[in-house]
């Protein structure tokens, strides 16, 4: 998408004074309190829409992450026969900024090898796992450009990494039945490198029962392991989806206390999850399953359907706000980014999209984020938030 960024120039006339004449008077510079400022202005003079449209990358990249600053974690699309890399990428200005490296890399061209990112809250570390490194959590200080070092060897693949809001803690999660598990890390400090090894860990709930799917599906309704896990805005309580091996079987949302990870609550949903998180003010979770999105209060077992569907969601940091991608909307083939005003539950600002992979607003809450497959960025900047 082009974006006409030509300046636009205001002719400031000076009102006659009493008894003078009126004369023409020059241009006179328009105050302004930063570049930003200015930027942003012009940028907003050449477009309709509060979303803006970059392209990060050529290619296609399996695995993608996005940071509360506006950066990417990506792996790197292969180009001829070079190897394929962990690359970071600025989304705003849509240019490569660091190539990570590990001891003992594969040399690999055209892999699609497991990978998993998180940022911290504040973008300076960064906690990545790929099947082309070593079998451990790898940490990177990004501010200093360093590689800080790995955990302990993991068993099983993480398929999902995240931080808490404070960067206090921090949670991988695995699938694969036998074996999977979700492991609690806390960290040397707030917003830094994970301790070495998990302070606790869990596998297969004993609360769990087998969905009956008959003999000719051999495993399926059987536990499958850990999907999304989502810290509490006060760090808590973790809300975490456990997974049901089967295209029908449906995953259950368990509430865990913080840092024990005892069970609190646990609500069967329908349908596979596919994304949650916490309304700011941590007493309700929404979570997009089967295509159809919903919300859930803490201190009951109902689930309420909401008036649209989404794969994806985020909640706005501090407003009943949340930014939802749909890959399929009605009467069309494609789908949609918007925003839903929590408190009306009603969609706004819709935007066509498709192949979305990750969602995430900014730390200050004033724009949010979202990035696909292919590179493309959806940035969503509104005048008013």
């Amino acid at each position: 998408m082009t974006v006409d960024t030509r300046e636009k120039t205001t002719a400031i006339e000076k009102p006659p004074e009493p008894g003078g004449q009126i004369v023409p008077a020059g241009n006179q510079g328009l105050a302004i309190r930063s570049s930003a400022l200015i930027a942003r202005g012009l940028r907003d003079l050449a477009r309709d829409s509060n979303w803006l449209i970059k392209k990060v990358f050529t290619g296609r990249s399996p695995h993608l992450a996005i940071s509360a600053t506006g950066q990417a974690c990506a792996i790197s699309p292969p180009v001829r026969h070079a190897a394929q890399r962990v690359a970071l990428y600025d989304i705003e200005l849509s240019v490569p900024t660091m190539a990570l490296t590990a001891p003992n890399q594969l040399p690999v061209s055209a892999t699609d090898w497991p990978a998993s990112f998180a940022w911290s809250p504040s973008s300076r570390y960064l906690v990545a796992a790929w099947g082309a490194w070593q079998p451990s959590l790898h940490f990177f200080d990004l501010h200093g450009k360093m590689f800080l070092g790995t955990s302990v060897a993991f068993a099983r693949f993480p398929t999902r990494l995240g931080w808490s809001d404070t960067g206090k803690y921090m949670i991988a999660s695995s699938s694969g039945g036998k074996g999977a598990s979700l492991q609690l890390w806390r960290t040397l400090a707030a917003d830094a490198q994970p301790e070495p090894t998990p302070l606790r860990e869990i596998g297969m709930p004993d609360w769990l029962e087998e969905q009956a799917a008959g003999e000719e599906f051999a495993d399926e309704g059987k536990f499958w392991g850990y999907g999304r896990a989502v810290f509490s805005p006060d760090e808590r309580t973790l809300g975490a989806v456990v997974e049901t091996k089967g295209d029908w079987a449906d995953d259950s949302i368990v509430l865990l206390d913080v840092p024990s990870l005892a069970r609190r609550h646990v609500f069967t949903a329908q349908g596979h999850v596919t994304d949650l998180t916490w309304t700011p003010d941590g007493r309700q979770i929404v979570y997009c399953a089967a295509g159809q999105s919903y919300h859930l209060t803490e201190d009951t077992t109902d689930f309420e359907p909401l008036p649209f569907g989404a794969e994806l969601c985020a909640c706005h940091p501090h407003f009943p706000l949340c930014v939802c991608f749909s890959s399929w909307l009605k009467n069309s083939a494609k789908g949609r980014l918007f925003l839903v005003d929590l408190n009306r539950q009603t969609p706004f600002d819709e935007y066509a999209a498709e192949g979305v992979a990750d969602l995430r607003w900014s730390l200050d809450g004033s724009k949010a984020y979202a990035i696909t497959h292919d590179g493309l960025a959806y940035i969503y900047e509104p005048t008013q938030l």
